[in-house]
């Protein structure tokens, strides 16, 4: 489970290139923000429809987000109650350094634009038990 803090990370077998590397971080029911207007217009419409918002702060040269970039897509796929976000650390980089991001991955939990959960790492088990957590507390606090 290791941690990236910048391109140094960077497997020396480079098997994903940077144009190609991005789009396999979302996918499915994870969407890929590489800009401020597609943030703004997916975290206010998800505040509109009350949803939680899941945000994975990751970079296509970073070999742990690319790691847990399936399995977070495959949690996406099963609780459709949550949005779930990647922003790419490298195309939104003043952004990231605003949540003061220190390591890639790392995964906020947003309610009505406001942080109240974070986890860092690419420990797969660790994230869909957090993420299973929060869609419960949802599921109860909406009954």
């Amino acid at each position: 489970m290791g941690h990236c803090w910048s391109k140094v990370c960077k497997s020396s077998t480079n098997d994903v290139d940077d144009e190609k590397g991005t789009p396999e971080l979302a996918g499915g029911n994870v969407h890929l923000v590489t800009t401020m207007e597609k943030w703004e217009e997916m975290t206010s419409q998800a505040n509109k429809d009350s949803k939680i918002v899941a945000v994975n702060f990751s970079a296509s040269w970073c070999n742990p987000c690319r790691q847990i970039a399936p399995a977070y897509r495959e949690i996406a796929d099963k609780y459709s109650s949550i949005l779930f976000l990647t922003v790419d650390v490298d195309e939104l980089a003043e952004f990231s350094t605003s949540w003061d991001i220190k390591a890639t991955p790392t995964f906020f939990f947003l309610k009505d634009g406001r942080q109240f959960d974070k986890f860092v790492g690419a420990n797969k088990a660790e994230l869909h038990k957090k993420i299973m957590s929060i869609a419960d507390q949802s599921q109860h606090t909406r009954s």
